[in-house]
């Protein structure tokens, strides 16, 4: 009897066979061909091939640009933002070189960790999102006018309200994301808190504490504020996120898949970002949810993360 090639695994969140084995298939030559279109022909996405060096400049220059704006024309400017993320500095830095007033700047973070109670991770604690958004840009944008209310973190307080936050602000004027291991979007994950009987209910749902995926506790079990060591004990179980609705309501998404292994050829991504552009959108695909956005959304691809996945006998580990 021939071994198979690909096998069930009970946590494994992805469980239509045949669409990882189709996604598995498309090849850099195949992204780089769509020119920037979307497969599934939505004129709101586009697909993107960036140096992963350069890659990072998308979110920076739309950020820096976004924020220069709401000072010329003194107006809002609303964003829900990803961490742990050093970008940020940069970004910072060159608002203080550009003495830009941040006066009108509004920062949602998009999630943060909680115990297995529920209890959200306050911002001392050094594993936080909070704590490095805190860190990258709060304390970098000083001087500059940003008022601190307007930096808003997930805490027991503020995540059961924060969607409506959002939404009485008009909506986030950009999200900046990019997909975990199990493909979540924030921490919005594959997991029995978040799923609906319809898509609808689901796209529906906003911020809340809830359960993470293994594979998301042990993707951040390799983080720089974890140890890179791959001590679960670790991280927490639990998240508190913003919703799907935060994500459909958006006036803009920049999806970022670019994310290696310390720079090297080896990502998690590679597989999971394709189910994720281009699988079919489904609740175990969280990140997929980008696909039915009727607002504009530009997905961010990485050379090494849009590589033809093909075996490797000799790298091994």
């Amino acid at each position: 009897m021939a071994f198979k090639e690909t096998f069930k695994h009970d946590f494994y969140p992805f469980k239509n066979q045949a669409e990882i084995d189709r996604v598995r298939k498309i090849t850099f030559e195949d992204i780089k061909a769509m020119n920037g279109k979307h497969p599934n022909g939505n004129p709101n996405i586009s697909v993107e091939l960036w140096m992963d060096e350069e890659a990072e400049m998308v979110m920076i220059t739309d950020m820096v640009q976004r924020i220069i704006d709401s000072d010329r024309f003194d107006k809002p400017a609303i964003f829900i933002c990803p961490n742990p993320c050093p970008t940020y500095r940069k970004v910072a830095y060159m608002l203080q070189q550009m003495k830009v007033n941040m006066r009108n700047v509004k920062f949602y973070m998009m999630d943060e960790w909680a115990d297995e109670d529920g209890n959200i991770a306050p911002l001392s604690y050094k594993g936080g999102f909070g704590y490095a958004f805190e860190k990258f840009m709060i304390k970098e944008i000083q001087g500059l006018g940003f008022k601190p209310e307007n930096f808003i973190y997930h805490s027991n307080k503020t995540t059961p309200d924060m969607s409506k936050m959002i939404e009485a602000d008009g909506e986030a004027d950009a999200v900046y994301s990019g997909p975990g291991w199990p493909g979540h979007m924030a921490f919005i994950d594959p997991v029995e808190d978040w799923f609906c009987d319809t898509m609808e209910e689901y796209l529906a749902q906003g911020s809340k504490v809830t359960a993470l995926h293994p594979l998301t506790i042990a993707q951040n079990s390799l983080h720089g504020g974890f140890g890179l060591s791959g001590d679960i004990s670790k991280v927490p179980p639990k998240g508190a996120m913003i919703g799907p609705r935060d994500v459909m309501k958006a006036k803009n998404v920049i999806d970022v898949h670019s994310i290696s292994t310390a720079g090297t050829k080896v990502t998690w991504q590679r597989l999971t970002s394709r189910l994720c552009i281009f699988g079919e959108p489904s609740q175990e695909v969280p990140a997929s949810i980008v696909q039915l956005r009727d607002l504009p959304t530009r997905i961010i691809m990485g050379h090494t993360n849009a590589a033809t996945i093909v075996d490797e006998e000799y790298f091994q580990y």
